[in-house]
């Protein structure tokens, strides 16, 4: 840290108690008065004679870019040049700087921002040294009203991932951002395409035609900075305050919000708290010495040893690399110890909630960031928005381990008892199970063995389930995966426990390989585009026949609460076969009472046609005699000798209403 007389480079621990205080109490920012008095005295004993400053001061970018009345004071960053031996005040405003620190380098100032007394508006930060001042505008906004707070998303709703570069070209003004090297040639795999956030805007009623209630994208954080094509993904941030250019403009990102709101259809965004890209200027210059895990030059590839945390017993030297490491061995590593750090990355939540008006979040890497972390991130965060929900990717198959991330209980790890209090995960070990049994011939008792240890999860109710994203090859590139493997999977995603989660283009059965094959532009959602997969017209006979497969099972889950919130119970499970139950009341007999509705799913994995026999002796369905189907076409049931009797086509699925 920088002397504020000179540019005497000081630590910065005095200067950051204050935060650990703050991330857990939205008036905290009074523990940082407290901490200034003793740090001014501190800071003359640290005093050295100093080199004049030769320029006024110069701001080029103050994180967070604007701030909101009745939210936690916050910590600006400020970024610019000839900032050491500069005093910071505000003009216009009741808002006030409680205290200052500055980088030796004169690049990075931290300003304590008070605004508890504050009304919106327009104020002005000021910067003074003996050559002179820099002034820069800065708002403060109201805080949204309830009715505008996030609705967060549950087991009742249908999550649709969208790769904005990918779905659709709804302004071609972007396409092209002056100064960006990438050929934008939607040829090359690793190039921007041209897909937007007006394009997704422009297909909202196909999303919710076809039955989806969430949108969730992977970031739009800028990327633009990289000047390479290969950031289109939106994981390799250079701001992250600010939408990237080729996808549209924050206006954009809230007209989409306001426009997806009005179809019923809430919005998550993908954000990365774990790393920024190469490009980001901090890895060059960091805010603070301890701002990132190692440098360009010396750092520590990370690794996925995911029981370097789950295991109490585990070597911390592992567990340094998991949480320390760089991701690909390229991404700047954030070091969230740092209270710095910390702050400026709940802040960045806080400030896309309130800026887009989000319903909720998807956490990327989310095992590689320290669980304290993760505990006050979603502490002060559901402080603020209590309906608020997030979804964080723990990439591993074991439920074991996919739990041991879960909100709702203080695991003991290798780093402590902490309770991350995330909302959800991923449920990577069903993903790996239906993709197992589905597609690689794996006996379709790996689904009831992963149902078995939902007791692992405080909610598995809340798990969210997928056969598809961004990361994987495509369903149908699956060694082994055909039509009626996808037709399976689909029915299965539906219908069991959980919030289903689709992968944009599944819906019509796109292919592609591993990454960037699976990532491929929606068809008909770019200029010059052949067919219009958006259309039932423009759909082939294979896509429209997966299409109307889709929209019927998202419908029916759309109207039957059992599908959505009841509980599920196994019924029958061997090599080709499954069979469960789902209800809100799986302990009493078949009732006719409003909401103890009771439907059987029965599926045949087997290629040829199968009478199956269901055992229905367990209490979810006792006493049911009638089993109708619910679908158009359905397979017929019947009760004979007390068990269920159905006959189903090869690789087919039935869902059955079961009555008294």
């Amino acid at each position: 840290m920088a002397c504020l007389a000179c540019g005497a480079v000081f630590p910065l621990d005095r200067f950051v108690r204050f935060i650990k205080a703050i991330i857990m109490h939205r008036h905290a920012f009074k523990a940082f008065v407290h901490v200034a008095r003793s740090f001014s005295a501190i800071l003359l004993l640290g005093s050295l004679t100093c080199i004049a400053q030769s320029a006024r001061p110069v701001i080029t970018k103050i994180d967070p870019p604007d701030w909101f009345t009745q939210l936690p004071n916050s910590l600006l960053l400020v970024h610019g040049e000839h900032l050491e031996n500069t005093t910071f005040s505000l003009r216009d405003t009741a808002a006030r700087i409680s205290e200052t620190s500055i980088s030796p380098n004169g690049h990075w100032a931290f300003l304590g921002f008070e605004t508890s007394t504050a009304k919106p508006g327009p104020l002005q930060i000021v910067a003074t040294n003996s050559h002179g001042s820099t002034t820069a505008t800065y708002m403060l906004s109201t805080m949204r009203p309830v009715s505008e707070q996030p609705r967060g998303f549950n087991s009742a709703d249908v999550m649709y991932l969208i790769m904005p570069d990918r779905f659709a070209d709804g302004d071609p003004a972007n396409d092209k951002v002056p100064g960006f090297r990438a050929p934008d040639d939607r040829s090359l795999a690793r190039a921007y395409h041209g897909g937007d956030l007006r394009g997704i805007q422009d297909h909202l009623d196909y999303l919710q035609q076809l039955g989806v209630t969430t949108l969730w994208t992977t970031p739009l954080y800028d990327n633009s900075a990289a000047q390479s094509g290969d950031t289109y993904h939106g994981y390799s941030a250079t701001d992250m305050y600010a939408v990237d250019p080729h996808f549209g403009t924050m206006a954009d990102y809230r007209a989409l919000v306001a426009a997806a709101h009005a179809h019923g259809i809430k919005i998550v965004l993908d954000t990365v708290p774990n790393h920024v890209g190469p490009a980001h200027p901090w890895a060059s210059d960091p805010p603070s010495p301890t701002w990132l895990h190692g440098s360009v030059a010396s750092h520590v590839k990370v690794d996925d040893d995911f029981a370097s945390i789950t295991d109490p017993s585990a070597n911390p030297a592992r567990r340094h690399v998991l949480l320390d490491g760089w991701f690909a061995d390229m991404l700047p590593d954030l070091n969230q110890d740092n209270p710095l750090v910390s702050i400026y990355l709940i802040q960045n939540a806080i400030w896309w909630i309130e800026s887009a008006g989000l319903d909720g979040l998807r956490i990327d890497t989310f095992p590689y960031v320290p669980r304290s972390f993760w505990h006050n991130y979603n502490a002060l965060l559901h402080q603020l928005y209590p309906r608020m929900t997030d979804v964080g990717e723990i990439f591993n198959g074991d439920p074991h381990i996919t739990s041991f991330f879960a909100g709702g209980r203080a695991n003991k790890g290798s780093d402590g008892a902490y309770d991350t209090l995330l909302d959800m995960p991923f449920d990577y070990p069903m993903f790996f199970a239906l993709r197992g049994a589905l597609t690689h011939h794996k006996p379709m008792t790996a689904i009831a063995d992963v149902l078995r240890q939902d007791a692992l999860y405080p909610h598995p109710e809340r798990l969210v389930t997928f056969i598809g994203n961004h990361d994987n090859k495509r369903f149908l590139s699956e060694p082994g995966a055909n039509a009626g493997a996808l037709h399976l999977a689909f029915g299965l995603l539906v219908t069991l426990r959980g919030i289903p989660q689709l992968y944009y283009g599944d819906e019509i059965g796109m292919t592609g390989g591993d990454d960037p094959d699976n990532r491929k532009d929606f068809p008909g959602g770019f200029p010059k585009d052949k067919a219009d997969a958006f259309t039932d017209a423009g759909r082939n006979a294979a896509q429209q026949a997966t299409h109307q497969w889709v929209e019927n099972l998202l419908q029916l889950r759309l109207h039957t609460p059992a599908l959505q919130t009841g509980l599920e119970q196994t019924l029958m499970a061997d090599a080709n076969t499954f069979a469960f139950v789902r209800s809100p009341d799986l302990t009493h007999t078949c009732s006719e009472t409003p909401g103890t509705d009771r439907y059987v799913i029965v599926v045949n994995n087997d290629l040829g046609a199968r009478d199956i026999t269901v055992p229905v002796d367990a209490a979810a369905v006792t006493g049911c005699t009638r089993y109708k189907p619910v679908l158009p076409g359905g397979a017929d049931a019947h009760l004979l000798a007390g068990k269920l009797q159905v006959h189903l086509a090869g690789q087919d699925l039935g869902i059955f209403r079961a009555e008294p």
